[in-house]
């Protein structure tokens, strides 16, 4: 039977310390939550402003329920795509300052989509080694040629570019690497795109809503503008919702609403959403308090986790991953903590690279001073 061989590649994978199994949460998203039936202190989630609980943003979603219904019915290009969805792009690209927006399901469909509209056979994509899953998934299903390079590596990325002589070049990237917190160098990326004549993918799932000044992202953080770029970022981090958009030219937008299959061909998300987010937007720009508590926190961890027999990687994100090495060790490391009524989840390959498995520890604005430093505690604990 098939199953055999199904059920003996998941024993290997558990043998590896690789096997991936879900917890179920019983509460709402909140630096305290249920897991399971327990209590725990979670270090796991990406609402790096607290905003997923957020009464206001309850509050939005009900009365957008109440005035647009629960589901959007079909397509965006069909019947789907409602006032609060118009309203809501309109907002996302004047936010991050570019004149187009468009929303998609999930971050992974937004770049699916848009590699694929923008690059084909003859086109060429560059990319960073450390890219999300779904820019990696994004640029083999383009059909174009991949060139990847070493990551943050403007070097090599340069001798790539030079190579190529025809076709399109299409350049992609995290902003905030999710698995090391650490930032693309983008000043340095957009030069060799107008060098080139490349375009520029910039994923800020990690950024939006934390970096920059009204938490408007990776692209003001750095104070770059060019229409060469095209920026993705995620709606259910920061924003604390649910979702997607891409920014760019108008006619870069236009493209892929011809385009991206996976925005042709998927129903609307639904409307109420929108509405939600239109307040999580308004909770950002004016979320400069939650931003400096947020960065406080990052100073104490990183702080209070000197000394011990495992290294902070270098990240001045709310992402900020400590490094074990071996995949049982991390998951033994999780393990013990999970014991302590703390929950960091182990992350390892082939999401990180072999011999580099950690756990990825994650802040939020609604942590508190007493939160980190139970986590320091406990980690100092365990080192002894």
């Amino acid at each position: 039977m098939p199953f055999e061989a199904l059920q003996n590649e998941l024993d290997e994978r558990a043998a590896l310390g690789l096997l991936r199994q879900r917890r179920m949460l019983q509460s709402p998203q909140a630096p305290h939550i249920i897991v399971d039936g327990k209590s725990y202190l979670s270090f796991c989630s990406n609402d790096y402003l607290g905003l997923a609980n957020h009464p206001q943003l309850i509050a939005a979603l009900q009365q957008g329920a109440q005035q647009h219904g629960v589901g959007a019915g079909a397509a965006h290009l069909v019947s789907g795509h409602g006032a609060a969805h118009h309203r809501l792009e309109h907002e996302l690209a004047s936010f991050v300052g570019k004149p187009a927006a468009l929303l998609f399901s999930t971050g992974y469909m937004a770049n699916l989509g848009v590699v694929q509209a923008l690059a084909g056979k003859g086109d060429t994509v560059f990319a960073d080694k450390f890219n999300h899953a779904s820019l990696n998934d994004a640029m083999r299903l383009s059909r174009a040629k991949v060139k990847r390079y070493r990551h943050n590596d403007m070097a090599q990325l340069a001798q790539l570019l030079e190579q190529v002589k025809v076709g399109r070049k299409l350049v992609i990237t995290d902003a905030v690497f999710s698995m090391d917190g650490d930032l693309a160098p983008l000043p340095e990326l957009l030069a060799l795109c107008e060098q080139h004549d490349a375009w520029l993918l910039i994923d800020d799932a990690h950024g939006f809503g934390v970096l920059g000044a009204q938490g408007r992202g990776s692209l003001a953080h750095f104070g770059i503008a060019s229409q060469r770029v095209i920026c993705m970022a995620t709606l259910g981090k920061a924003a604390g919702v649910f979702g997607a958009f891409v920014a760019a030219e108008q006619v870069v937008i236009d493209t892929l609403v011809n385009h991206a299959r996976s925005y042709v061909y998927t129903t609307a998300t639904p409307p109420a959403l929108a509405s939600a987010l239109l307040e999580s937007l308004q909770q950002i720009a004016h979320g400069d308090e939650l931003r400096g508590h947020l960065q406080r926190l990052i100073v104490q961890l990183r702080s209070g986790l000197r000394g011990l027999p495992w290294s902070v990687m270098p990240s001045a994100t709310a992402i900020q991953p400590l490094l074990v090495g071996g995949n049982q060790a991390a998951l033994k490391l999780s393990e013990k903590l999970r014991e302590r009524g703390i929950w960091v989840a182990a992350i390892r390959p082939p999401t990180v690279p072999q011999g580099t498995a950690r756990l990825r520890i994650t802040l939020s604005a609604a942590h508190h001073a007493a939160d980190v430093a139970r986590l320091i505690e406990s980690l100092h604990e365990l080192a002894r």
